[in-house]
């Protein structure tokens, strides 16, 4: 019998398992054949735990987020935790470990909130539990607010309906590094999904719900961080979606803190509402999530009486309100930025409104705009670029801290909408994203101009940059093989160049290699080949003439790879012309590969 098929049968047979979950298991098997393709992608494998921690579909199986998964997860959590206060065989503490946890709207995640809690009061270590549903950047400040040894998000950020995740934070209430989830990751391959947990004893935690008034003092760390110049931000009418999520009332409560002029919320999607049942996919990033924002801006813009009145920015949170999606009214439609456009934007107006401390950092991911760049250097800011993900952003924070240095850091971003200006949490947080455009939408209405005209300017000093994404999805244990593939072919196969652009450097992450190559054959090693200094993952980035390039990457919380593109030219027909081409020719090889 296959390992999927024994441990089918062993979940099947098991007397904890749920009632709910044990129909669906009964049912996958009335259905003989038909049943096995998804018996197996349920079984083939444990649910996967990185520095993001787990995420998956709902439902029973060991490649499934439920009760059972994730109290297995937080036990191995747990014993991690333990060990590292010094009390895993039971010494005495001064006091017990903590760990703060928060949860967002989606199916079952305040459930998973109070399993995790239960497993870590088991084992003698405190919780601080959110009341009611909180952002992710929330979680992150109270980690640092109450000095937790860890912190617990049960979200699946921006992903469908059908999915949840769990995030684990570290002390500093970065989400866990490489090495730590390593060590977390093998504490949960030693248990077993049902005898594994706890059930009580002599040493037992202590619960403590979290306050208001921690939420306020959030809010005021956000409020902290606001741009001192005049913004007129009285007059600024912001049309706000939360996406059924978390974002409603804390972007709500900023908003007016700051004197917002007239905020409109997206009725349909203001409440929290896990089946996201009118933006099946809620990333803020996507066209279709803002749809009901964009129809309320134009009936508001068409139905204003008078210019003032009309609405000024769409602003649109994911359900754990840590990334931000903008748009604005141009050319007679409300037409949505890229998050490199937005970042872009904040960190042009940070440099040039706020005062920079001495030896200024900045730090984006190796897949967002080198844009960025070229207005570092222009104001004397150092721009750090990290591995693909906010936690690494988190972690060089982190550095400074160590240092005493923080305050010098001044911003950092991703490409898919995630921002931070301040060094009071360690993860994006939408929050405050949407107070830095509201004040840069006001700054730039006093002056007559849009963020669109703004960005414009921006290229015609910086250059012409544009960035471009393709997404293919993946599905089950044979799309990770074709993952695996596609990368295999990129590391071994010689490219002249794409896009009639040569290559003229290859950066191997995962051997940690960078090689210069213009004029050689690109699979050789060559005297150029120099270290990356950041650590091992599996991405690929082909450096083009001129800036122009792309990377290839496997998502590590999603079923999808990634391609993320981005061209230099003199202008934007040019450098969309160069964004199509490499579009179409990669387009081309990823699909070969996958028939």
């Amino acid at each position: 019998m296959t390992k999927y098929r024994e441990n089918f049968e062993r979940w099947l047979e098991e007397p904890k398992l749920e009632p709910e979950l044990r129909q669906e298991l009964v049912l996958l098997k009335d259905q003989g054949e038909a049943g096995i393709e998804e018996i197996e992608d349920r079984f083939y494998r444990d649910l996967e735990f990185g520095t993001g921690g787990l995420r998956g579909v709902l439902g029973a199986g060991t490649n499934r987020m439920n009760v059972h998964t994730v109290a297995r997860t937080v036990q191995g959590l747990a014993d991690y935790v333990l060990e590292n206060a010094g009390v895993a065989s039971g010494e005495d503490s001064v006091k017990n470990p903590s760990v703060a946890i928060s949860f967002d709207s989606r199916i079952k995640s305040d459930v998973f909130a109070k399993v995790a809690a239960e497993v870590l009061l088991s084992n003698g270590i405190d919780v601080y539990l959110f009341q009611e549903l909180m952002p992710t950047p929330a979680l992150s400040f109270a980690t640092r607010h109450y000095q937790c040894d860890a912190g617990i998000m049960i979200t699946a950020s921006h992903n469908p309906s059908k999915y949840n995740g769990l995030k684990v934070y570290n002390k500093d209430g970065c989400q866990e590094t490489l090495v730590a989830a390593e060590r977390i990751m093998e504490k949960i391959e030693k248990l077993d999904a049902f005898n594994g947990m706890k059930e009580g004893g002599t040493r037992r935690g202590t619960l403590t719900h979290i306050p208001e008034e921690t939420v306020v003092a959030y809010i005021n760390a956000v409020i902290q961080e606001k741009i001192q110049v005049d913004c007129g931000l009285e007059k600024v009418h912001v049309v706000f979606t939360p996406l059924n999520g978390t974002g409603n009332k804390p972007i709500r409560s900023m908003l007016e803190k700051i004197g917002t002029g007239k905020i409109s919320v997206v009725k349909e999607q203001e409440d929290p509402d896990g089946n996201f049942t009118t933006c099946p996919y809620p990333n803020p990033e996507k066209e279709e999530a803002l749809k009901l924002g964009k129809d309320l801006f134009l009936a508001l813009y068409k139905g204003s009486e008078s210019v003032v009145d009309r609405p000024d920015v769409l602003l649109a949170s994911d359900p754990d309100a840590d990334r931000l999606g903008v748009a604005c009214f141009k050319d007679g439609e409300v037409k949505t930025f890229s998050g490199n456009e937005i970042g872009v934007l904040i960190f042009d107006f940070i440099c040039n409104h706020k005062k920079l401390p001495e030896k200024p950092v900045a730090i984006r991911t190796i897949v967002s705009t080198k844009m960025v760049d070229a207005i570092a250097q222009k104001f004397g800011v150092q721009m750090i670029a990290t591995l693909t993900g906010f936690k690494f952003i988190g972690e060089q924070i982190g550095f400074l801290e160590e240092k005493g240095e923080q305050d010098r850091f001044v911003f950092g971003f991703e490409e898919s909408v995630g921002y931070l200006s301040g060094a009071y949490v360690r993860d994006k947080d939408a929050i405050n994203a949407a107070m830095l455009v509201t004040q840069m939408v006001g700054y730039y209405k006093k002056q007559g101009k849009s963020l669109f005209e703004r960005l414009e300017e921006l290229y015609l000093e910086y250059g012409c940059w544009q960035n471009g994404l393709i997404e293919f999805a993946f599905e089950g244990a044979k799309g990770m093989e074709t993952m695996g593939a596609i990368m295999d072919h990129f590391r071994i196969e010689y490219f002249e160049g794409f896009a009639g652009l040569q290559i003229v450097e290859i950066i191997n992450y995962k051997n940690r290699t960078r090689r210069i190559v213009k004029g050689e054959n690109c699979c050789s090693m060559v005297s150029g080949t120099r270290p990356t200094n950041l650590p091992s993952s599996d991405v690929m980035e082909f450096v083009l003439e001129n800036g122009s390039g792309f990377a290839l990457r496997p998502s590590g919380t999603e079923p999808k790879f990634k391609i993320y593109m981005g061209a230099k030219g003199t202008d934007q027909r040019e450098s969309q012309e160069i964004i199509g081409k490499l579009t179409r020719e990669l387009t081309e090889i990823i699909e070969e590969i996958r028939k």
